[in-house]
């Protein structure tokens, strides 16, 4: 059993109930962000041209923010329903870190500053899913328990 075998393992033994609820709002948190960037495009799109950081180019910009809306769709509601979270949480990892080190951390560290408090606790709430894993009022787990029958 390698490393990521026991992590999965220790995670899907120790998953307590109140923690999908907690899924659940996460996964609702980060549907609702990535409504809000399919709403209003433009925004995001000229944060990635206007910072100095990026050197996106007006159609680079476009696709970045076509991705990052649509893996936020897409893993919100699969972080809902809990069906292959650990991966739907890998993928959102490498946005939130994004959004809390280089799009968020340019407004400064003040407690006002809700986006980056919210973009903190969504990273820390995603790094603990994808230790324990979905949990037992999940897809996941129906699927476990029909497959052996």
């Amino acid at each position: 059993m390698n490393t990521v075998q026991k992590i999965e393992h220790w995670g899907d033994v120790h998953h307590a109930k109140w923690l999908d609820a907690l899924r659940v709002v996460l996964g609702l948190v980060i549907l609702m962000k990535g409504i809000s960037f399919v709403s209003d495009t433009d925004v995001l799109k000229d944060f990635f041209v206007q910072n100095s950081v990026y050197s996106f180019s007006g159609l680079m910009a476009m696709a970045l923010t076509h991705v990052i809306a649509f893996a936020h769709l897409v893993g919100g509601v699969l972080i809902i329903i809990g069906l292959v979270t650990r991966f739907a949480v890998v993928i959102q990892i490498p946005i939130l870190v994004g959004a809390v080190f280089f799009v968020n951390i340019s407004k400064g560290f003040s407690p006002l500053n809700s986006e980056l408090w919210l973009s903190v606790i969504v990273l820390m709430l995603l790094i603990l899913f994808w230790v324990v894993g979905s949990g037992p009022y999940s897809v996941d787990h129906w699927m476990k328990m029909n497959r052996s029958k």
